[in-house]
């Protein structure tokens, strides 16, 4: 058994052994090395280690935007064809980077269509664990469709219906309290519901509905006598003549660099150093269970030779605290809630309280290497927007109305691609985001990218590359490198300097971090891929242990060390082992250390109906501070990236079977032990004893 001190000391050398093992394990597994195919995960090493940072950086919640493994599926079920993709749809993708898609449009438009995928090696800056990763989503063809009939649109589309279900086994303390004596609880049933249809013809349309509730909240009953929690419905459309995209009900708006509008998923940092720049279409089809980031209402854009303009408007009702005020009987909101929960009284009293009015645009001018837009948006709200008048708070946002605008550009020359947005609100605070990619040889990359923020700059639903989870109050500068020595090995390593000029949240004055990071990956053939990846990172929070009138702000280092080996041990069987460490503020008087270590088995025998994985796992921290994360497979576009701290064990099985070919069903079951607790969680979600077992069941139709 593994222990740590009390004070947070090293892990002993039990930890050391366990981790030995499970490398050794791995060894005698990897010596065989046998050719064959491997279909690439959905999602990969990267992008698993990308949404784990998500979660870490969002209070522990993983998103539920799936629109990025809807759209894996579609392109592996309808690849893109290479030989008449643009720009815009090649960034739907979200692996390549701005310079490997001009590069490709250059080359294409140089050399004329590609006669197969092996082709795409001679293109500048692509290399094989490029076109490895994008083999499956990807196409070559020189049949070209050049117009769909609104016929085929409405009726050669496939219909899908996806229901899902789960359920935390042991019953919290929300659902244990007497409802007659308290006033605090969880009314609904503990499971948690998901509804969805959608109709989809290749990505010209598509249109759904989605319906949603949470664990705790009622159905067709109190609160919610309208059955579901969370109602969803949108038509979206593309290329009709000069309508570039035509969204209806609900749709995501993406601007820029993410200063003024970014609803989409939008990753930060991690070892894709080349992925620095947001990329999308400004309006995409929302049809996910997550509550907050999307509009409601109508959206357009058309497009003719080189300009394009998007205007968009949407009405909604968001959820906030509410706080009466003596002097205006309307109240105030004093935070906007993000949670989308509507479980206990106060939880439901605040749904849907403000309203908002949200409506903007974009003006755009592409030309080859050169793009420029400009943007803006306008809200406006019932309630006003007053928070609490803390030191932190001061230039918080506030009163009836906000506005953003902004202008960004982006500029290809030769082996370099610059890139910008410089914004600016309605009362003039300003925000600057600039990065810089280079392509120094075929097997090394650079990036770049600074950004100055004030801290009396705010937007809603935007998603900058930033330290902070929204773009305020903060100055930085990243750079990275791209090293490819080999074929087989490839180093990525970045470093991200930043400062906050304003005090934070727990953070009582002026701070300053540095974020560092070292990642190898050998992947000698089809079968192996091995990573070590190295991360520090440094913040500066509060520290007041006695309690005193004014709290210290101190730097609290924490170093990380993560090893991950994937091997494909036959055609049917794939082996996979995690083992990291982490250590924090070491040499500090609230020191805590954390391991973790997990095998999975994924089972997916060729041409069968069904497969089938699962995970082992051991963790141990110090305590909360010391938490680690890990990407847990799930049912089909789902996700499960859990925290762990304190101690225990982890087991998860999943299954999914083809019934027909119309009909698929998942199920997993998952069983957390720790040790040495009577009790898991708190609050309301507290839990007596010390196993927290959850399972989930979910259904998919097609025809």
């Amino acid at each position: 058994m593994i222990r740590l001190k009390k004070n947070g000391g090293c892990i002993l050398p039990a930890a050391l052994k366990v981790a030995g093992y499970s490398l050794l394990i791995g060894t005698i597994i990897l010596l065989p090395e046998l050719l064959i195919a491997q279909t690439p995960e959905i999602p990969s090493n990267i992008a698993e280690q990308q949404l784990e940072a998500i979660t870490e950086n969002n209070d522990d919640n993983e998103t539920e935007d799936d629109s990025f493994l809807q759209s894996m599926q579609q392109f592996l079920k309808d690849p893109i064809n290479l030989n008449t993709a643009d720009a815009e749809q090649l960034k739907e993708l979200m692996i390549l980077s701005p310079l490997q898609i001009q590069n490709l449009i250059s080359y294409r438009n140089l050399l004329g269509n590609f006669i197969n995928l092996y082709e795409l090696q001679a293109v500048p800056g692509w290399n094989i664990i490029t076109i490895q990763k994008l083999r499956l989503f990807i196409t070559v063809s020189n049949k070209v469709v050049l117009t769909h009939s609104l016929n085929e649109r409405l009726h050669n589309g496939s219909n899908t219906i996806l229901v899902r279900a789960s359920e935390g086994l042991e019953k919290s303390k929300g659902y244990r309290t007497d409802a007659t004596t308290a006033h605090n609880f969880y009314p609904g049933s503990p499971q948690k519901v998901f509804v969805r249809y959608k109709y989809q013809y290749k990505n010209l349309l598509q249109y759904g509905l989605l319906a949603e509730k949470d664990a705790g909240e009622q159905f067709f009953k109190g609160a919610q006598k309208n059955g579901f929690d969370f109602y969803s419905a949108h038509l979206f459309a593309r290329n009709i003549g000069v309508i570039k995209q035509l969204a209806l009900g609900d749709f995501t708006v993406n601007m820029g660099q993410g200063l003024t509008q970014w609803q989409s998923l939008a990753f930060k940092k991690s070892a894709d150093i080349t992925n620095i720049k947001r990329q999308l279409a400004i309006l995409r089809p929302y049809n996910s269970a997550g509550e907050i980031n999307f509009h409601r209402g109508v959206g357009i854009t058309i497009g003719r030779k080189n300009w394009e303009t998007t205007v968009f408007a949407s009405l909604k009702n968001v959820d906030g605290n509410f706080a009466l005020d003596t002097i205006n009987t309307d109240g105030f909101i004093t935070s906007l809630q993000t949670s989308g929960l509507h479980r206990t009284s106060s939880e439901t009293a605040d749904k849907g309280i403000q309203q908002q009015l949200a409506f903007g645009g974009n003006l755009a001018y592409n030309k080859n290497i050169f793009h420029v837009g400009v943007n803006g948006i306008q809200y406006h709200f019932r309630l006003p927007i007053n928070k609490e008048a803390v030191p932190y708070n001061l230039y918080a946002l506030s009163g009836n109305t906000l506005g953003n605008y902004s202008i960004d550009y982006s500029y290809t020359f030769k082996n370099m691609h610059f890139f910008g947005e410089a914004a600016v609100t309605n009362n003039f605070a300003k925000a600057f985001v600039n990065g810089l990619l280079i392509s120094v040889d075929a097997n090394v990359d650079l990036s770049f990218l600074y950004r100055n923020i004030s801290e009396k700059y705010h937007a809603l639903y935007s998603s900058a590359f930033t330290e902070n989870s929204t773009p305020v109050n903060e100055k930085g500068m990243f750079g990275g490198i791209s090293i490819r020595p080999t074929n087989f090995w490839r180093i990525d390593v970045y470093a991200d300097l930043y400062k906050f000029p304003w005090l934070k949240y727990l953070t009582d004055a002026p701070s300053a971090g540095a974020d560092y990071m070292l990642q190898a990956t050998y992947k000698p053939n089809k079968q192996l891929e091995w990573y070590v990846r190295y991360h520090a990172e440094s913040k500066s929070k509060n520290f007041n242990p006695d309690l005193s009138l004014l709290s210290l702000v101190v730097n609290k280092p924490k170093q990380n060390f993560r090893t991950q080996v994937n091997y494909k041990i036959n055609s049917a069987i794939t082996f996979r082992n995690r083992v990291e460490m982490v250590w924090y503020n070491k040499k500090g008087q609230d020191a805590q250390n954390g391991f973790l270590s997990f095998a999975d088995i994924l089972y997916k025998p060729a041409l069968k109906n069904y497969s089938a994985g699962m995970r082992m796992q051991y963790f141990e921290t110090g305590g909360y501070e010391s938490r680690l994360y890990a990407y847990e497979n799930d049912v089909l576009y789902s996700y499960s990236i859990p925290v762990f701290y304190d101690k225990g064990f982890r087991y998860y099985l999943n299954f999914n079977y083809d019934l027909n070919k119309q009909i698929t069903v998942w199920i997993k079951w998952g069983q957390s032990i720790y040790q040495d607790k009577t009790s898991i969680g708190s609050g309301l979600d507290e839990i007596p004893g010390n196993k927290k077992s959850e399972i989930k069941m979910q259904l998919q139709y097609r025809f």
